[in-house]
């Protein structure tokens, strides 16, 4: 792939709730589909082009995994698509998750392409890494007062702490394009919050959770600080309305339950989830002497509440030493990944940056001869491969 002038889509989405394309310019066509199967959610990353346009984008969609035959009925669709442009063409799948292990028979045998498995933690590092250092505005903090402030791409962004939050929670500490481990990582997720909500409430998907949460009252639910002390904790630096137990009003004798709200558990819950996961990243990130923590998975989902309260936590925790990065396809990092594992792609994220060198050589009045010839063939070579 040439990834030159590569930018976020700003046109309304097709499918409400997906990740926006990503625009590819200068790159004409890519045969490979990744799928990254979770726990929860099986995230789809593919090319495509529009007759009489120039280049072509990277797409984005979800699926539950439960529903994992939907997800393989739309990559046969995709197939279909590719070989009436193609024929002949050897399409590949590149899978991973855990579900690149348990579906992988029924994809090979419904499919009928080359699958090839790819490891989750790799990819998820090589999409982070794909991510943070070629598009533009795809990084970002988020503040109440400040919901998208995007960071500048960086000149060197290792080391970092990446907070992978599927099902479960998977910290890792990344020191370099290829350097890696995970360091820590906890059982209470997204899948954790689906669960208990599911339990708890009427609400039959995740997406329907999250917006139950935006019209509830914590403060119905939870235990602060206020109704402990009548006041503030300021000798500890607690306000009163810091929570101080989570779903601690519950508990509470000839208190009937039925006058809870399911919107005010659903915020409850979400709160108790995220506070734990950013103090969990924070401790983490002290530990191993991080200042660079980013969050991604599919739980985030671009939600205020979740990234405004890993926000304050991270800031609560490291007294404004250190904040919380987003991204805007933070659930797509490993199926990113597995699509950059493709061979023609498997040199380096940044491989690309050779042919903006090259070129920018060519354009030099003062090179000689030999050198103008040198480059153009190495230029040619590039081309041909990106072109694959």
């Amino acid at each position: 792939m040439n990834l030159i002038g590569a930018s976020i889509c700003d046109e309304e989405l097709i499918v409400q709730g997906e990740a926006r394309d990503i625009q590819l310019p200068n790159t004409e066509h890519v045969s490979q589909i990744s799928v990254d199967v979770g726990g929860s959610l099986a995230k789809v990353v593919y090319f495509s082009r529009k007759p009489g346009t120039k280049g072509g984008r990277l797409n984005f969609r979800k699926f539950e995994t439960e529903k994992i035959d939907d997800c393989i009925a739309f990559i046969s669709r995709l197939l279909e698509e590719s070989r009436a442009n193609r024929p002949g063409h050897e399409f590949v799948i590149k899978a991973t998750g855990g579900g690149a292990h348990l579906y992988y028979d029924r994809l090979r045998e419904t499919l009928k392409v080359n699958i090839q498995r790819e490891d989750e933690m790799e990819c998820l590092i090589t999409g982070l890494n794909f991510l943070i250092t070629e598009i533009p505005f795809e990084v970002f903090t988020y503040s109440e007062t400040d919901p998208m402030c995007f960071e500048e791409i960086p000149d060197d962004p290792f080391p970092y702490m990446l907070v992978n939050i599927g099902s479960g929670v998977s910290i890792l500490k990344v020191t370099s394009a290829t350097s890696f481990e995970r360091i820590s990582g906890t059982s209470l997720g997204g899948g954790t919050l689906w669960g208990l909500l599911s339990l708890l409430t009427g609400a039959k998907t995740f997406d329907e959770m999250l917006e139950a949460s935006q019209e509830g009252d914590n403060r119905n639910v939870d235990m602060l600080v206020g109704d402990i002390y009548g006041s503030d904790y300021s000798k500890v630096g607690l306000k009163s309305t810091t929570i101080a137990s989570s779903m601690g009003k519950v508990f509470k004798k000839n208190v009937d339950k039925r006058q809870f709200k399911p919107e005010d558990i659903s915020r409850s819950l979400l709160y108790m989830v995220s506070n734990n996961i950013g103090q969990i990243a924070y401790l983490n990130a002290k530990a191993h002497g991080l200042d660079k923590i980013y969050f991604g998975g599919c739980f985030i989902r671009g939600h205020p509440i979740t990234m405004n309260t890993l926000s304050y936590a991270i800031n609560f925790w490291s007294k404004g030493t250190i904040k919380a990065l987003f991204l805007r396809h933070e659930g797509y990092l490993g199926a990113v990944g597995a699509f950059m594992k493709h061979r023609s792609s498997r040199r380096n994220s940044r491989s690309f940056t050779l042919s903006e060198q090259l070129a920018q050589k060519l354009a030099d009045p003062d090179m000689a001869d030999v050198e103008v010839k040198l480059a153009q063939d190495t230029l040619d070579v590039v081309a041909d491969e990106e072109s694959d």
